[in-house]
C-alpha cells in the first residue's frame, strides 16, 4: 500500500501545473518588485558614485566606468549558471544565495583602496549575486502568469523606476553625509533584504533533478553528465535561429540602455547644473519609467498588437530620444534636458518587461528558463562594452554628446535586427518550435507498465501492457483494463527499456 501511494505521488508530480494567473503569484510579483529595485535601481543610481570615484581615485572616466560595466556584465554572464541551478534545485535557494552575495560585495566595496578592489567587489561579487537573483525571480513570475504575464512583469519591474526616483537623491545625501564608503556599507545592508525575497518564492513544480529522479526512478546511468548539462543550460537553443537573432538585437539594446544611467548625472554636472538638479533628472526619469512599465504591460495583455511589434516601437523611441538628449540640453537648457529625459524614461520603462515577455513567444515556455539565462549571457557583451565606450568618447571629445549619440544608434540598430525575426511581419504569434516537443509528448516509467501523459490534450489516456487486458465473461470480446502494481523484483520490473524508449521520451512533460 505504501509503495502504491508513493507511485501515485510520483505520477502526480509529473503532471503539468497550469499557471494560476494570481494567488500566490502576486506575492512572487512583490518579490520581483523588491529584487528589481535593489538590483537595477541600484545600478541606475551608481552614477552618483561616479563623480566621487573619479575624484577620490584620480582616475579617468573610462577606468571608473568599468565598475558598472563589470557588474552589469557579471549579472548577465553568470545568469546561465543561475538558471541551470534553478532547473536543478529550484529558484528559492538560488535567489537567497544571490541576495547574500549582492550584499557582501557592496559591504566589502566600502573598504576599497583601489579601483581594482571595486572591480572585484562591486563588479564580480555583487554582479554574480545579481545574476543569481534577477533572472530566477523573473522566470518565477512568468511561470505564475499566462494571460496577465506582461502586466505582472510590468508591475514587478516598477521597482526599478521607483528606486531610480528614490535612490539617486538618497545616494547623493548618503555620500555627502557618510562619504561614499558609508553609503556603500548602507547599500550592502539594504541588498541583504533580497535573501528574504528569495524565501517568498514558492515553486509550482519540482526542479528537474527531483523530477527526473521521480519519473525515471533514478535509471542506472542512462543520462550522461554532458546530456544533463545540455538540458539544464538548454544549449540546444544555440542552434535556434529566432533565439540567436533576438539575442543579437538585445545585445545592441543592452549596449546603449545603461549609458544614460551611468553618465546622465555627470553630463548634467558638466553643462553647469548643481548636484541636486543633476540627481533630480534621474529621479524624474524613474517616475516616468514606472508609468511606462505599467502602461506597456497593460497594452500588451490586451492582445491587440503582437508583443514583439510593441517592443520595436518602444526600443526605436528610446534610440530617438537618446539622439535628441544632448541637442535639447545645449546652452544649459535644463527644461529641455528634463523633458527629453522624461520621454526617455517612459519608453525605456515600457521596453523592459517586453524584452523578457517576448522570449516565450520565440522558444516556448518549456525552454523559457534556460533561454533567459543564455539571453543574459549573450547580451552581457553589450553591457560590458557600452559604458566604457561611452567613457572613452567622453575622454576623447571632452563631452558626453558623442556618448549619447552612439547609445541611440545601438538602440536603433537593435530595433532593425528585431525586424528580421522569423514571422516578424505576421499578425499572429507562430507556434514555437521545440526539438523536444515530440519527445515530451509521452511520460513513461521504468518497467513494462508505462503511463502516457499528453502535453497538448486535457484528456490523458493510460496505456497498459497486454498482460493487463482481461476479457470478462459477460461481454466477450470487449477488453476491460485494470491497473496492476509491479512489485520489486518481478519479471516486468526487470524488463529493460527497448531501444525506442529513450530517457528523453520517458521524461515527464514539463510546463
Amino acid at each position: 500500500m505504501a509503495k502504491h501511494e508513493e507511485k501515485q505521488q510520483r505520477q502526480q508530480s509529473c503532471r503539468p501545473v497550469e499557471a494560476p494567473d494570481g494567488g500566490w503569484g502576486w506575492v512572487v510579483v512583490g518579490a520581483l518588485f523588491m529584487v528589481s529595485a535593489l538590483v537595477f535601481g541600484l545600478i541606475r543610481s551608481l552614477g552618483v558614485f561616479f563623480v566621487a570615484f573619479v575624484q577620490y581615485f584620480e582616475e579617468s572616466a573610462q577606468a571608473v566606468s568599468w565598475i558598472t560595466s563589470i557588474g552589469v556584465a557579471m549579472q548577465q554572464l553568470i545568469s546561465p549558471i543561475g538558471t541551470a541551478a534553478c532547473n536543478a534545485y529550484g529558484a528559492r535557494p538560488v535567489v537567497m544565495l544571490g541576495g547574500f552575495l549582492s550584499g557582501l560585495g557592496l559591504i566589502l566595496a566600502s573598504q576599497a583602496t583601489t579601483l581594482a578592489h571595486l572591480y572585484l567587489t562591486m563588479g564580480i561579487i555583487s554582479g554574480s549575486g545579481w545574476a543569481l537573483v534577477f533572472t530566477p525571480a523573473v522566470a518565477s513570475v512568468m511561470q505564475y502568469f499566462t494571460t496577465r504575464r506582461s502586466l505582472a512583469m510590468g508591475l514587478g519591474f516598477t521597482g526599478v523606476g521607483l528606486s531610480s526616483f528614490a535612490f539617486s537623491p538618497l545616494f547623493q545625501y548618503l555620500v555627502q553625509t557618510y562619504t561614499w564608503r558609508g553609503a556603500l556599507l548602507i547599500l550592502g545592508g539594504l541588498s541583504l533584504n533580497m535573501v528574504a525575497c528569495g524565501a517568498l518564492i514558492r515553486p509550482l513544480k519540482p526542479p528537474k533533478v527531483l523530477e527526473r529522479a521521480e519519473s525515471s526512478c533514478k535509471s542506472r546511468g542512462c543520462t550522461s553528465f554532458l546530456s544533463r548539462v545540455c538540458e539544464y543550460f538548454e544549449l540546444s537553443l544555440l542552434s535556434h535561429r529566432g533565439f540567436l537573432t533576438y539575442s543579437l538585437a538585445v545585445t545592441f539594446f543592452n549596449a546603449g540602455y545603461f549609458i544614460p544611467y551611468v553618465h546622465l548625472v555627470a553630463h548634467s554636472r558638466l553643462i553647469g547644473f548643481s548636484e541636486y538638479k543633476a540627481a533630480f533628472v534621474i529621479s524624474a526619469t524613474g517616475m516616468t519609467d514606472i508609468v511606462g512599465r505599467v502602461v506597456s504591460g497593460w497594452t500588451s495583455d490586451l492582445r491587440r498588437v503582437r508583443t514583439v511589434h510593441l517592443l520595436t516601437v518602444w526600443t526605436g523611441s528610446v534610440g530617438l530620444f537618446l539622439l535628441l538628449l544632448p541637442l535639447c540640453s545645449l546652452g544649459g537648457n535644463y527644461a529641455g534636458l528634463l523633458v527629453v529625459s522624461l520621454a526617455y524614461g517612459f519608453c525605456a520603462g515600457a521596453m523592459t518587461p517586453l524584452v523578457f515577455a517576448v522570449v516565450p513567444e520565440i522558444v516556448g515556455m518549456d525552454r523559457m528558463l534556460g533561454a533567459l539565462g543564455l539571453l543574459q549571457l549573450i547580451e552581457s557583451v553589450g553591457g560590458l562594452l557600452g559604458a566604457p565606450l561611452s567613457g572613452w568618447l567622453r575622454d576623447l571629445t571632452g563631452s558626453y554628446t558623442a556618448s549619447f549619440v552612439v547609445a541611440g544608434g545601438f538602440l536603433i540598430m537593435g530595433t532593425i535586427i528585431t525586424a528580421t525575426l522569423p514571422h516578424f511581419f505576421s499578425c499572429t504569434n507562430p507556434q514555437p518550435l521545440s526539438p523536444k516537443k515530440k519527445a515530451k509528448n509521452e511520460c513513461t516509467e521504468d518497467g513494462l507498465l508505462k503511463q502516457t501523459l499528453c502535453a497538448d490534450s486535457a484528456d490523458r489516456e493510460k496505456l497498459h501492457s497486454l498482460e493487463d487486458i482481461h476479457y470478462s465473461g459477460n461481454d466477450s470480446g470487449k477488453p476491460s483494463y485494470h491497473n496492476r502494481t509491479i512489485e520489486p523484483g518481478s519479471e516486468a520490473e526487470q524488463t529493460p527499456l527497448t531501444g525506442d524508449r529513450t530517457e528523453a521520451g520517458a521524461a515527464c512533460v514539463r510546463v
